[in-house]
């Protein structure tokens, strides 16, 4: 077994962080696996060094130790851009270079039962699938034609979830993709890769078994195993975790500073309190 933990160094790390953290660690450690650490850093404009500093000096203080050195996106932007010029290759990306306004106008009559969101947010209704690779200027995303790709349901893959909300195998089908994900961003102007794109490549370059992590997290990972099937890569088992909330029952946020741990750790409280604090 091997899991990883894969922090944003963009703020401080709050109590969720902890409980994903806390929760991956105990479980590679019993079964006598390997615990990873990635600091997810592909936003340069936001990502700041001391943040990273401070995370990892409050999983240490939390009692985690990973296994191998720490790895970070930064320093695989090369291979990330190769991985997508192999996709290319296949006829299936294109650059797109409407804005934000424009995919929202575009979805302004949606269907009755259809979502206006999906895991990588607005869902894009291929405004510019026409255009060709080729055609690619420096200020235009990467996007994936997902009508291109999908086929029938007998060579479509499936994800193992073992979490305690959605236990259970659970197919990729063509429907869903269009649907409820619409054309994915692979790469953004000024980044080398989007996060569901790098964060496949990276679990399969450090051949993690198991990927721990919250819930809202769960709609993802159709796209990104539809994704790990299109680039022939391994299979993980998804555990998607409950949520730590505050007192309204709102998830919470890096901005939510009141609940660093960073903060806790000032007011002297120990990791005990940390893993009462958080149900474990």
């Amino acid at each position: 077994m091997i899991i990883r933990f894969a922090p944003s160094p963009t703020g401080p790390l709050h109590l969720g962080h902890a409980y994903s953290a806390l929760l991956a660690h105990d479980m590679a450690r019993a079964q006598g696996g390997k615990f990873l650490l990635r600091i997810d850093d592909l936003d340069q404009s936001r990502a700041r060094p001391e943040w990273e500093d401070l995370i990892l000096e409050d999983l240490h203080w939390l009692g985690i130790r990973w296994d191998g050195p720490v790895r970070r996106q930064s320093d695989h932007f090369e291979s990330y851009q190769a991985a997508l010029t192999g996709l290319a290759k296949l006829g299936a990306v294109y650059p797109c270079r409407c804005s934000r306004a424009d995919i929202a106008a575009a979805a302004n009559a949606p269907q009755e039962g259809v979502p206006d969101f999906g895991p990588d947010g607005r869902i894009y209704l291929g405004t510019c699938r026409a255009r060709t690779f080729e055609d690619r200027t420096p200020n235009d995303a990467l996007r994936y034609d997902l009508s291109k790709t999908v086929g029938p349901p007998s060579r479509m893959p499936a994800f193992t979830e073992t979490g305690p909300t959605h236990a259970g195998i659970h197919d990729v089908t063509a429907k869903h993709l269009l649907t409820r994900v619409g054309d994915p961003v692979l790469a953004r102007p000024a980044m080398a890769a989007s996060y569901h794109f790098a964060v496949i490549l990276d679990d399969a370059e450090t051949r993690v078994t198991d990927v721990i992590r919250g819930e809202d997290l769960f709609e993802a990972t159709y796209l990104q195993r539809f994704l790990q099937w299109e680039l022939g890569l391994p299979a993980p088992t998804y555990h998607h975790h409950r949520l730590i909330r505050d007192e309204n029952g709102k998830r919470l946020a890096k901005r939510d500073d009141a609940r660093a741990i960073l903060k806790y750790r000032a007011d002297g409280e120990s990791p005990a309190d940390i893993r009462s604090r958080v149900g474990l």
